[in-house]
């Protein structure tokens, strides 16, 4: 399955109500690289104060949908299709439009006091409009149907008063039935495995993330403490923009906000890790799980900056493990990632992207990293998409054995089987191509797919006990071991079905 990016830009404001800093303030963006998609409401609401929370990050999508899921902006949709390489990424888009009612003429349109943007519609703190007057010499019809109106709203203002009038008197003449809350039973008591416990607990040790370019363009996304020296854990699609010479910037819940610098990203596995300077000395890591011993149906709980709503706790469970899913941000230059993630119906969206994903204790199982995309569509002909339940999440085992690597060398190292595989959808397995990327060999010479007899042609079903249906099923799977593991992989050649082990070699950087 295919997903995309969370991530779209979005205009400056601050992602949270402004507060003493330790460091100068960066100026607040959204999470993403593109241009943020998604309706507003339809209806008018009041003005939204000055310092409401910028809009947020990028989506994911999967099978075949775009998708991402974090802060760089707002998140456009954005299609990943298959091409051949073993190494090879993709991308897309999609939007639709509205169409007008006949009959009597429409109010003026209605303008929303806040907006994702996407080309149309009021950022934060924009202002209330209200509906034009009717006009005084409309003739006949129109002037008669304003002065009815007028006169119903009118008789309704009348009778409620006169309704809350009797009832005042029928509650002092027989008294309230309403029943108040004892004040003298103390505090409420909210243990340490309610949501409540555990959300007071991991809020402290999270970070909203904000990225910029040097051009200026960036987004907002999430990270939480990995350690006591002040490393942030992340998603790379969170830290892109930063990465050549751009700005970075991590604010505590407390309103603290501290220069950060990105010490190694893995665009492949979209994970990050980015260090605070001047880091605080009583940092709190959150405990990390094991995210092999975590059971469908499990309870979760995501931590994030949705929209740019910092510090926002969302709850839901485990609802699959081990989906492959391939992501992008949509960008004409963005490569994809695989995972075999982690999924989720907690409420992730734009912004939510390199938060943790908590299990019941508290123990993070997962980042949070790219979303499932709902059709296209939306204000001004544009699509934004949001939560519809299937979210997902780099397991943390995987995630942690990446962000160590990058801490120590500062690059990623993957694991290999040296063979071009197709990417495409649906051919049920991973098939070894003909050629490989710029006419290279399908598969490298001497590599672990050759010492193993794997020839082009083939079609890899099975990694150990699990099932290989594309070519990025199979990518996500190998990455979830390391170099030098030994696996077994089940094959068809000529109608025939074949096993074989394979020790995995290993590649240094993204290519």
């Amino acid at each position: 399955m295919s997903t995309e990016n969370e991530g779209t830009a979005v205009p400056p404001a601050p992602s949270a109500p402004p507060v003493p800093v330790d460091t100068p303030a960066a100026s607040a963006h959204a999470e993403g690289t593109t241009p943020p998609e998604g309706g507003a409401p339809t209806t008018p609401i009041p003005a939204v104060p000055p310092h409401a929370p910028a809009a947020p990050e990028q989506q994911a999508t999967f099978a075949g949908q775009p998708a991402y899921a974090s802060a760089a902006g707002q998140g456009p949709e954005a299609q990943d299709q298959g091409v051949q390489g073993s190494e090879a990424y993709g991308h897309g888009a999609g939007a639709p439009g509205s169409a007008a009612e006949a009959g009597w003429p429409p109010p003026p349109p209605a303008t929303p006091s806040y907006a994702d943007g996407g080309g149309s519609g009021a950022g934060w703190g924009s202002s209330y409009q209200q509906a034009a007057p009717a006009p005084k010499s409309g003739g006949g019809r129109g002037g008669l149907v304003a002065a009815i109106l007028v006169a119903a709203l009118v008789a309704g203002g009348v009778g409620g008063g006169i309704g809350y009038s009797l009832a005042d008197r029928n509650d002092n003449s027989s008294g309230s039935t309403t029943v108040s809350a004892s004040d003298s039973g103390g505090d409420v008591k909210r243990d340490a495995g309610t949501v409540a416990g555990v959300a007071a607990k991991a809020l402290p040790s999270t970070v909203t993330i904000e990225a910029e370019s040097s051009s200026g363009e960036g987004g907002t996304g999430t990270g939480f403490v990995f350690d006591k020296q002040g490393h942030i854990l992340t998603n790379n699609h969170v830290v892109a923009e930063a990465v050549d010479g751009g700005k970075l910037t991590a604010t505590f819940p407390n309103g603290k906000k501290y220069n950060a610098e990105v010490v190694g990203h893995a665009q492949g596995y979209d994970v990050a890790v980015i260090k605070l300077k001047n880091a605080p000395s009583d940092l709190n890591p959150l405990a990390l799980g094991n995210s092999d011993k975590v059971a469908v149906g499990d309870s979760t709980i995501a931590i994030g900056a949705p929209f740019g709503l910092s510090n926002t706790v969302t709850t839901g469970i485990i609802s699959a493990k081990n989906r492959p899913v391939a992501s992008s941000d949509g960008s004409a230059s963005s490569k994809a990632s695989y995972m075999s993630a982690l999924q989720t119906d907690a409420s992730i969206n734009p912004g939510n992207s390199g938060g943790p994903l908590l299990d019941a204790h508290g123990s993070v199982i997962g980042i949070n990293s790219a979303i499932q995309s709902s059709s296209s569509g939306g204000l001004g002909g544009t699509s934004q998409s949001g939560s519809i339940g299937l979210g997902f999440a780099i397991p943390i085992n995987q995630a942690k054995s990446v962000a160590q690597q990058l801490i120590k060398t500062g690059k990623p190292v993957y694991p290999v089987i040296g063979a071009s595989v197709s990417l495409e959808e649906g051919t049920d397995g991973a098939k070894i191509t003909e050629q490989g990327a710029g006419n290279s060999d399908a598969i490298t010479s001497g590599g672990p797919a050759d010492k193993a007899g794997l020839k082009p042609g083939d079609v890899i079903t099975k990694l150990d006990d699990m099932p290989i249906d594309s070519g990025p099923t199979l990518i996500g799977e190998i990455w979830t071991h390391r170099p030098d593991d030994t696996v077994k992989l089940t094959y068809t050649r000529d109608g025939k079905t074949h096993t074989t082990d394979v020790t995995l070699g290993q590649r240094e950087g993204d290519s």
